[in-house]
């Protein structure tokens, strides 16, 4: 949808509540967006900032949120020496994907793999469910199972490992513990909000 049909239709912006003046995310949210480093991640800030946003595009179809949300952090990651060697996502479920039309967090990784020029790749598949992280009480979060994502194929060399949004920080360590058993040689990662900055650390080790 065009800025100007959206701006007609009374739409907000998802990222502040306030008038959307430009398509998909306004213009002071946009000036907002600086990409922020943890160890070995790029991310925009903290969830209770961003959380609309992430939620605008997993739950609302807002795709023309990527368009804001790409850049910066495109260059935050090439503010790094990770020299990478291509871009991955964390999968979600076939019946997630069937009932949104797509994975979120794939389609922030092929956005982003464009943006950097690298190689997209479909490294994971998802085999267990589990209860969404972002909707559970913290004292509700705990680790993965080992099982619950595979490997697709041997992989070699360094990926970046993209997520909409790091709550626990349990998806992404057990997603990265599979690339790195598959013979990935380093796992970076990215994503939009950090719900926890607490997480920081424990995301990188």
């Amino acid at each position: 949808m065009s800025p100007f049909l959206e701006a007609l239709l009374g739409m907000r912006c998802p990222g502040c509540g306030g008038r959307l003046d430009l398509g998909g995310l306004c213009r002071a949210c946009r000036e907002e967006l600086k990409p922020q480093h943890g160890p070995n991640l790029v991310y925009l800030g903290g969830y209770r900032r961003w959380g609309r946003v992430v939620r605008a595009l997993k739950y609302g179809g807002k795709r023309d949120l990527l368009e804001a949300i790409v850049p910066p952090l495109a260059v935050g990651v090439r503010q790094t020496w990770w020299s990478l060697h291509g871009v991955t996502a964390v999968p979600t479920l076939p019946h997630r994907k069937l009932a949104r039309g797509y994975n979120q967090a794939e389609l922030l990784g092929r956005a982003l793999a464009k943006a950097l020029e690298l190689p997209y790749r479909e490294t994971l598949t998802r085999q267990r469910y589990t209860p969404s992280q972002t909707r559970r009480r913290l004292s509700e979060r705990g680790e993965l199972p080992e099982d619950t994502f595979r490997a697709r194929a041997p992989l070699e060399g360094r990926w970046l490992l993209v997520d909409d949004v790091i709550t626990s920080g349990s998806t992404y360590r057990r997603a990265r513990a599979v690339l790195l058993g598959a013979g990935a040689q380093k796992v970076y990662g990215a994503c939009i909000g950090v719900r926890n900055p607490n997480v920081l650390r424990d995301v990188s080790l």
